[in-house]
């Protein structure tokens, strides 16, 4: 298992490098850093513009000025940003963290609902649980995740408004100025709770019937028709031969979704007003950022790599039928 980890993290480098020249090529489609500038009322003299197009390496092919940028990166230096001020890297990790609570949160909400959904209905199938849940899911899939996040949070404005006082965080990652200690963690907890129930809901939905249909494939094996005969109790016939085999498919969506729940986490960040990496990357495109955008698909890039490699992992856990050579 060690050397199949090595061997997954060696193969994605090489992927990680692809991905940096597609990521960095279509950052600097995103638009001329210069608009902004060239946009101003009276423009800026000719010298101006020169020596900003000098200092963000606009004067060098993209080839060149690729690999200045990803040698930068693998010092830490993620390139110049339109900002003057603003360091690309600390920006992005300030931030990183802040989406990544939001996106873990969910993951982990969504996954539990969806494997105790997934097998509830399973067993009970076409009874009315099964009729209700189904609905629910599919309901939830129909929505767009925008939408969803837009009534979570009028609902919240109205129950404070009824309540007359803050009950229901709706704006922001945490209050302004911070609390500070266990008060600190209390209200971050609480600004969580929307944007949280946004983002698992879409993805719950999906996972939901990805474990159902699993869980009756599996149900109505050889395999689990003979653990039955042999006189295995229910639960052991349930978590230990049936559930373990149908999670492989859904340990696989969900790394597969992983891009998705990045994109739904950009919006759902935007409604509720969250700092975090969608807020910066709608910055960055709005300001013709092309170091700033690239570093965040880059990011990207990496956090989806990164989880399709522990889902890989994972199957050898799930399934002790699967060998890594």
């Amino acid at each position: 298992m060690l050397m199949y980890a090595v061997r997954r993290v060696v193969i994605s480098i090489p992927i990680l490098l692809v991905s940096s020249f597609i990521v960095f090529w279509l950052g600097t489609l995103s638009g001329n850093p210069l608009t902004p500038l060239l946009l101003r009322n009276p423009p800026p003299p000719q010298n101006v513009l020169d020596a900003e197009a000098a200092r963000l390496n606009l004067d060098q092919p993209l080839l060149p000025r690729y690999l200045s940028w990803l040698g930068g990166v693998l010092r830490g230096d993620f390139g110049p940003s339109v900002i003057s001020t603003q360091v690309i890297g600390d920006e992005l990790a300030a931030r990183f963290w802040v989406t990544m609570r939001l996106i873990i949160l969910a993951m982990v909400i969504a996954l539990v609902l969806a494997v105790v959904v997934g097998v509830w209905t399973s067993v009970r199938q076409y009874s009315k649980s099964d009729y209700t849940a189904t609905f629910l899911g599919f309901l939830f899939l129909a929505m767009p995740s925008f939408w969803l996040a837009i009534l979570l949070k009028q609902g919240g404005i109205d129950v404070n408004n009824i309540l007359g006082v803050q009950l229901i965080s709706t704006i922001g990652a945490e209050s302004i100025p911070p609390e500070q200690g266990f008060a600190r963690v209390v209200d971050i907890a609480g600004h969580l709770v929307l944007p949280t129930i946004a983002l698992a809901l879409i993805s719950y939905a999906s996972w939901s019937r990805f474990t159902r249909a699993s869980m009756l494939e599996t149900l109505n094996s050889d395999y689990v028709r003979l653990a039955r005969a042999k006189g295995l109790s229910r639960r052991t016939v349930m978590v230990k031969h049936a559930l373990r085999t149908a999670l492989i498919p859904l340990t696989t969506v969900t790394a597969l979704d992983m891009a998705a729940i990045l994109g739904g986490a950009v919006v759902t960040e935007r409604v509720f007003q969250w700092r975090g990496l969608g807020d910066f990357l709608l910055e960055s495109i709005k300001l013709y950022d092309t170091y700033a955008v690239a570093s965040w698909l880059l990011v990207s890039a990496v956090v989806v790599i990164a989880f399709n490699l522990v889902a890989d992992l994972l199957y050898g856990v799930l399934d002790p039928r699967i060998r890594y050579a």
